[in-house]
């Protein structure tokens, strides 16, 4: 019996051994696996953290970005109101400018353009006002054997100046259009000068 009590003895002691070797073996491969998935984790946690870092920085340049083409274009914006202020008031004053300016106005541009002589002059209410047919005859003396320009009975829809017309071809010296040409060879000039 003893025998068999050392048999089984040694049977129960190796079965043990080998349960502490096969555990200890399963306990250092769960360690080796748990640290290399942890090591995966912490690179891809740093992967993961500077694509954000950079996604974070492109969207706060995007943004600065947005917000400088946004203050460039209200500054466009609010120069460009201040330029077409400048325009109107031009305009305005030209037509608040005296009788006698006014007349000088007309006379100078008619006598300084290539006309055939036999154009209607058409004006505003304002413009009728101060140019009567006395002046348009002088104008016509002045201008000579061709002259013929007579006084429209048509009034202009326009805030200023004149409009000299020939079977249906017109001449637009008004106000506003001479200051939207105006406008345009000299908005460069005015914006310098407003805002150098």
């Amino acid at each position: 019996m003893s025998n068999i009590d050392n048999l089984t003895s040694r049977i129960v002691k190796d079965a043990e051994d080998k349960k502490r070797i096969i555990l200890s073996e399963a306990e250092e491969k769960k360690s080796k696996i748990i640290a290399k998935k942890q090591e995966k984790a912490a690179s891809e946690e740093k992967i993961i953290i500077e694509k954000a870092e950079t996604e974070a920085v492109a969207r706060e340049e995007r943004i600065i970005s947005s917000a400088e083409l946004q203050a460039r274009n209200e500054k466009l914006k609010s120069k460009q109101t201040v330029i077409s202020k400048v325009f109107e008031t031009t305009i305005e004053e030209l037509c608040n400018a005296s009788s006698d300016d006014f007349k000088g106005f007309v006379k100078t541009v008619i006598l300084n353009s290539a006309l055939a002589g036999d154009e209607n002059l058409i004006l505003n209410e304002q413009g009728k006002k101060m140019i009567d047919s006395d002046f348009v005859a002088e104008l016509n003396r002045e201008i000579g054997s061709k002259g013929n320009i007579t006084l429209s009975d048509k009034t202009g829809n326009f805030k200023g100046g004149f409009i000299l017309e020939k079977n249906g071809i017109e001449i637009n010296n008004t106000f506003e259009a001479l200051v939207s040409s105006l406008k345009d060879e000299m908005g460069l000039e005015v914006a310098r000068v407003l805002f150098s």
